[in-house]
């Protein structure tokens, strides 16, 4: 049991370790400097695509992560099992139609909410880029008929 708790505070960190490459990695690649998409549609719109995606392959990772642990640990009996308990794990829809061994099973609510928290970190990411595309348009747009 203590090993079990010991290995769940590892693959906590290391999630959020590998989170935080992934988020900073954006933060540099989406939007360099002061730099900002044009007001328009098509390049918001490839903006706020690209981001969604990479998030995605982040949260991929994590999932391949504790898949990986799931496998050599032996408490599931292949990698494509240990994926998709993990997926559906990390994601907390938690099917239950695979289960840990017991003495395991106390991790899977911690992979759970580690993907909960990753979750809201990817959000709050999202939702920092959608405010800093609205108010640099804000700027933009002429109040009062005076031109900034």
């Amino acid at each position: 049991m203590l090993y079990a708790v010991v290995a769940a505070l590892g693959l906590v960190a290391v999630t959020v370790a590998v989170h935080i490459v992934g988020l900073t990695t954006l933060l540099r690649y989406f939007l360099p400097g002061d730099h900002l998409p044009a007001m328009r549609f098509w390049p918001v719109a490839r903006l706020l695509i690209g981001i969604a995606w990479a998030l995605v392959l982040i949260h991929v990772a994590e999932i391949v992560l504790w898949a990986l642990f799931w496998l050599r640990a032996g408490c599931l009996p292949n990698l494509e099992s240990a994926l998709y308990f993990s997926g559906v794990t990390y994601a907390t829809i938690g099917y239950g139609d695979l289960v840990l061994p017991v003495p395991w099973r106390v991790l899977a609510p911690i992979e759970g909410v580690t993907g909960t928290v990753m979750c809201g970190l990817s959000t709050a990411l999202f939702f920092a880029f959608l405010s800093r595309i609205y108010s640099a348009r804000h700027r933009a747009e002429p109040q009062d008929g005076v031109s900034k």
